[in-house]
């Protein structure tokens, strides 16, 4: 994976909580950031698994053993998803190599149907994270995010400890605030 340089945020960027960031929404939280304009910016928080599959919040949704996550506070009654099929799902947006946003959603439950896509290959989210324009720059700027270049298996492997491996792998002063056990709140 590699190492991210204070770039400019874009679509395909990790944003990574500060160890003292103490908004429950986002403690601790891994953010993929799904796109940045002037006029905004949202993102899917990668690391808080709810205690729901897909079936459960999707009645007329194919069987289908997928886990939920909690993707932010904004709009919290809409589900999201994030795939590696986009060259299969029509109207995806391409985030990251081999990560896409959205697409046809009657589709998609087409080629669940069909086997084409298995639970693997897509990530559901309820919510998601928002930003005003200018805001996420500023709270940059009050140091509440670190950034880190994303990567596929950020988004679909094992995200149990995703905040701590993330850093980790950066190495370096982020590997020390790896180390960092949470704040105790009163």
């Amino acid at each position: 994976m590699s190492k991210h340089t204070e770039n400019e945020l874009e679509s395909g960027v990790l944003l990574v909580a500060e160890p003292f960031l103490t908004d429950p929404n986002f403690k601790r939280g891994v953010i993929l950031l799904c796109d940045h304009q002037e006029n905004g910016s949202f993102g899917f928080i990668l690391n808080k698994p709810i205690e729901m599959n897909i079936n459960d919040l999707i009645s007329s949704f194919p069987s289908f053993q997928s886990e939920v996550y909690y993707g932010g506070p904004v709009q919290t009654d809409t589900i999201h998803y994030l795939h590696t099929k986009g060259d299969l799902l029509p109207n995806s947006i391409k985030v990251l190599s081999g990560v896409y946003w959205g697409g046809d959603f009657e589709q998609l439950k087409e080629f669940i149907k069909m086997g084409k896509i298995e639970p693997k290959d897509i990530r559901f989210f309820v919510g998601y994270s928002g930003w005003s324009a200018g805001q996420l720059n500023m709270e940059r700027k009050i140091l509440s995010w670190m950034t880190v270049n994303g990567h596929i298996d950020y988004v679909f492997g094992e995200n149990k400890e995703l905040w701590k491996n993330v850093l980790e792998e950066q190495g370096g002063t982020y590997g020390i605030i790896a180390q960092m056990p949470p704040p105790i709140l009163n």
